[in-house]
């Protein structure tokens, strides 16, 4: 059998992102094996109608006693169960099968579900069965027909019934208690009492309720799916000097696309051919488009802007940036965050709790009093619904995602919710100075000679050096050569000296290119000069270079803090950030004059790696928790060291994008207070959703005991309180 064909109910509706997103966007492909034994493998699933923590529980359980599975982890809101098992025992159409068993419906996530509508459409005309039978027992009932009117009303409460009786029947087979259980209890003990249109009107306002929550949460699902929509899914691809639209699957890296004016870019890739802007605001949020031309990398999900692009392809459709930043974000949903970890145990208590309260509200009045059973047998079956803790478990995960989604449109990834919550405690910022304060547009300035060496030489000497570094003071050295017309020799025996420079050979002479505190370690002395003592005090950056061991000159080196530095750091301290650092390699004056220039706190300049880990674990202790803000490469210890590390352009940087716990795709500072402000607002909105919630409960409880609420009250209640929190945390999608 084909998995996603008909089998207890195991068939499904197409998924509007079947084209696979999750595990490294491996879903396009079958389950994979492990490279240690072909026998283990993995697959992920969409699974439609899994909206809530206790059907999480009943798939579960369903599932964990198949032999041959090894493992299960679900992603609620985003619908997928990602299955671990052994292929010599078990294979994925028995998985789809047993999960059918639960009134749920399961498919490969790479694979077309064979049935449209399904669960949705039924749901729909049932509840308006329901709605109909209640609106004909009424007038029923007013035309003095009371026998009709009973069973119109009764007959609307089975309509509305359906759905939750068979989840409640999968519940029941899985040993567990949801609210479809608890729900069914309690229209049939309301029917047993002669309450029919409390029954119908029960179940009635349970469906709209439900309904209304499908949507809500759909909302939230969707905001995941717009990433996976940004890129296409056909590229106009060049073979045989014909232009032909083929689907991206089936593009190789080295293949050369066409992407005309207007068009998304389907895959990443190098320009070889044409000019254009090109709109990069779908990966990094970034506003202004970008001019691109032959060499320049472009990114699936942008946007070409005027003119024609021949681009050749580094890049599969699964390993594009793209796609490892959906993969990223997916990830990062299920990465629980320590609130939703302290919701999820209390809601394990809270449950069995209430229903031990209720079978005593239904025995110890009667029993103890003589009060009328039928009563405290009714107050105990709204208690039941009420015991349901669905909006309490859904109030955390919904926000969490819908805040990482909005956070990834703006081109900042954050890494799970465990991140998102220190971001949010976060009270001080240490920054890395050179490429992140500043804008790392470094350019020389003056070239010094100090021996007989000319200046021509000092500099051809210096950039053969510099070739091998990829340090922005190194890329500025190269640049000046060549505007110069300065022919690069080749340098051998390279060592980079982290930190504080580089040495190489050149033309048979030892070069060594650093700072001070290089040419200290090395024991060469450096000639003091004027020119070089003005350029210190006026906060530039002086590289020297020695020949064989002497020192034979210097360059002066410049940056300037980016036009949006001070403003970001005064948004900071609006946001509550009670102290901003600056932590740098660079000279003591060139960090004095960038934290003048931007009213800094402190700063610490000449600093080592080792260094800033050290002072990142001091800011900590003496100020609260750090946010430590670098290129996520040379300040790999400091990021390492804060509670939370940001790195920043990681947008074409694997390494980037893999070391911090929330990355900037472009190198716009203002996205750090969005980021800080964007996890505040969340943890409030978290908090606020729990409270919502917790008082529904708490408010009904007390109701329920005295009698003053009824079991459609309690329905709303408790599947509205849903509606509520979803929607309340659906407004983070809109945080700019």
């Amino acid at each position: 059998m084909a998995v996603g064909e008909p089998s207890g109910g195991s068939a499904s509706r197409p998924s509007t992102d079947a084209r696979g997103a999750l595990s490294g966007v491996e879903g396009r492909n079958p389950p994979y094996a492990c490279a240690t034994c072909e026998l283990h493998a993995e697959a992920v699933f969409r699974v439609e109608g899994m909206d809530c923590n206790e059907e999480v529980v009943i798939l579960e359980r369903r599932l964990k006693p198949l032999v041959g599975l090894e493992a299960v982890s679900a992603d609620l809101i985003g619908q997928r169960l990602h299955v671990k098992y052994d292929a010599a025992k078990l294979t994925t159409s028995a998985i789809v099968d047993a999960a059918g068993q639960t009134g749920m419906r399961m498919w490969l996530e790479h694979e077309e579900p064979a049935i449209e509508g399904g669960d949705i459409a039924w749901r729909w005309r049932l509840m308006v069965a329901c709605g109909l039978g209640i609106v004909a027992g009424l007038a029923l009932a007013a035309s003095g027909r009371p026998a009709a009117s009973a069973a119109c009303l009764t007959a609307a409460a089975v309509a509305g019934g359906v759905f939750p009786a068979r989840r409640a029947a999968a519940a029941i087979r899985s040993r567990t208690l949801d609210i479809n259980t608890l729900m069914v209890v309690a229209v049939a003990g309301a029917l047993v009492l002669g309450e029919w249109l409390e029954a119908a009107a029960v179940v009635f306002f349970f469906a709209v309720a439900q309904w209304l929550e499908l949507r809500t949460m759909e909302r939230a699902r969707q905001a995941i799916r717009a990433l996976v929509d940004l890129s296409p899914r056909e590229a106009l691809a060049r073979r045989n000097g014909v232009d032909a639209r083929i689907p991206v699957d089936d593009i190789r890296v080295g293949d050369e696309i066409l992407v005309r004016p207007g068009d998304k870019v389907p895959l990443d890739g190098v320009i070889v051919a044409g000019h254009s802007d090109v709109n990069e605001a779908p990966l990094t949020g970034e506003s202004l488009p970008v001019d691109k031309g032959p060499g320049d990398e472009v990114f699936a999900g942008t946007i070409n802007g005027h003119g024609a692009l021949d681009v050749r392809v580094t890049r599969l459709v699964r390993d594009t940036r793209l796609a490892r930043i959906i993969h990223l974000v997916e990830t990062a949903q299920a990465s629980r965050a320590p609130v939703q970890a302290f919701v999820d145990r209390f809601a394990r208590v809270y449950t069995p709790a209430v229903l031990v309260f209720a079978a005593i509200v239904a025995v110890v009045p009667p029993l103890a009093g003589g009060a009328d059973a039928s009563v405290w047998v009714y107050r105990a079956l709204v208690l039941l619904v009420i015991s349901c803790p669905c909006a309490l478990v859904i109030s955390t995960p919904v926000s969490i995602v819908a805040a990482l989604s909005a956070a990834a449109r703006n081109g900042v990834l954050v890494k799970g919710g465990v991140h998102l919550e220190r971001l949010a405690a976060v009270r001080v910022v240490a920054f890395d100075k050179t490429g992140t304060l500043t804008r790392g547009e470094l350019r020389v300035t003056d070239v010094l000679p100090l021996d007989t060496v000319s200046s021509r030489d000092v500099l051809r000497y210096a950039a053969a050096v510099e070739a091998r570094s990829e340090h922005p003071v190194a890329r500025a050295i190269v640049a000046h050569a060549r505007e110069h017309g300065i022919e690069i020799p080749p340098a051998t025996r390279f060592a980079a000296v982290p930190g504080m420079g580089a040495e190489a050979d050149v033309d048979g002479v030892r070069i060594v290119v650093g700072n001070e505190r290089l040419f200290e370690a090395r024991q060469i002395p450096v000639p003091q000069a004027a020119d070089l003592e003005r350029a210190q005090h006026e906060g530039k950056s002086v590289v020297v270079v020695s020949l064989n061991g002497a020192a034979a000159g210097a360059l002066v080196v410049a940056d300037r803090p980016r036009e949006t530095a001070r403003e970001a750091i005064g948004l900071l301290r609006e946001h509550g950030v009670r102290r901003v650092a600056m932590l740098t390699g660079d000279h003591k004056w060139t960090a004095a004059r960038v934290a003048e220039e931007l009213r800094l706190d402190e700063y610490h300049a000449g600093l080592l790696p080792e260094q800033k880990y050290g002072l990142v674990r001091s800011l900590s202790n003496r100020h609260g928790p750090v946010l430590m803000v670098g290129d996520g490469i040379n300040d790999a210890p400091a990021l390492a060291a804060a509670d939370v590390g940001i790195a920043m352009g990681a947008a074409g940087s694997d390494a980037a994008l893999e070391s911090a716990d929330v990355a900037l795709m472009s190198d716009e500072l203002l996205r750090v207070p969005y980021a800080i402000r964007l996890a505040r607002a969340t943890i409030r909105n978290v908090r606020t959703n729990v409270a919502i919630s917790l008082a529904l409960k708490a408010a009904f409880l007390v109701m329920a005991v005295t009698g003053t609420t009824t079991l459609w009250m309690a329905v709303l209640a408790d599947t509205g309180a849903s509606v509520v929190v979803v929607g309340n945390a659906l407004r983070l999608l809109r945080a700019r």
